[in-house]
Order: C-alpha cells, then structure tokens, then sequence
C-alpha cells in the first residue's frame, strides 16, 4: 500500500513497488564503467614514442598497420587486423580515421579501465593521431599481448 499524493492510502498497481525506492545521491550515478578516481593510468605516456623506436617508425609512415593491430586485440579477434587496417586506411583517405580510432581507444579504455587523459578520446586522436596509437600499442604490449599474432603471450 502506499499514499497518493493527496495522503489517500493507495494499492500499487501489479509490477510496481508498493514502497518509495531510495535513490543514491546524484554525485554517485555515473553513466562510464568506473569513476575517474577509480580509473588507472596508462603505463606509458602520450609522448613517449620513442620507448618503441620500431613501432614508432611504422605508426609514422604507415598507421593502419599499427591500428589494425590494435584492432584485433580490441575486438578479441572477431575482426582481423587486415580488415581493420584497410577500413582505417581508406578512411584516412578522406580525413576521418580520427574518429574511427577513436572509438577503438574508447573500447580500450573501457576494457581495461583506463583514464581519458589527457584530454577526451576524440581529441587526443584529432590532434596527435600517431602518438596515441603508439600509447595504445604500447599499453597492450605492456599487458602481455604479442602485438604480432594479436593475442595475449604463450597462448
């Protein structure tokens, strides 16, 4: 039983609870996964490109190779890194693999609860599109994932 809004007791209708429901504060309802408190950090940083001179190189003259990379781990192999890398390739075409990247840094982020640093996703691709492929390179390699055969190390 509960009260309208006039102090009438009342029957909830079937399916409803017949007891107000307690809410937590707004300050802890959160859309993301985690909190930016709980989020870790990257084990390398934006910059740091030259901590995998190779990778480096490739990221810079031939980007999709690294994406695609990247992509096949995201995906847990559901979509190989040759595939990955033509759609990347054709979209840098045009100017918008950016946003196609992106959304993998996005997924990334998300499987392995990272912070969005240093600025959103989105940005970080739009102004240093080569430096954050190389962090999420790096961040995967550093997690154990043979980067060539895009699985995890001794599997």
């Amino acid at each position: 039983m509960y009260t309208s809004s006039h102090g009438n007791p009342k029957y909830a209708p079937a399916g409803y609870p017949t007891a107000p429901m307690s809410l937590p504060p707004p300050s802890h309802i959160s859309p993301f996964r985690g909190s930016a408190a709980s989020a870790s950090s990257w084990s390398t940083g934006l910059c740091h490109c030259c901590d995998d001179p190779a990778n480096c190189l490739i990221t810079a003259f031939c980007p999709c190779v690294t994406f695609g990379q990247i992509a096949e781990i995201v995906n847990k192999g559901s979509i190989s890194c040759a595939a990955s890398g033509a759609v990347y390739g054709l979209l840098a075409l045009t100017g918008l693999s950016c946003l196609y990247s992106c959304v993998y840094r996005s997924r990334l982020r998300g499987q392995y609860d990272l912070e969005e640093a240093p600025c959103a996703d989105c940005l970080v691709h739009f102004c240093c599109e080569t430096c954050s492929l190389c962090q999420e390179y790096r961040e995967l390699k550093n997690r154990g994932f043979d980067m060539g055969i895009g699985k995890l190390a001794g599997v």
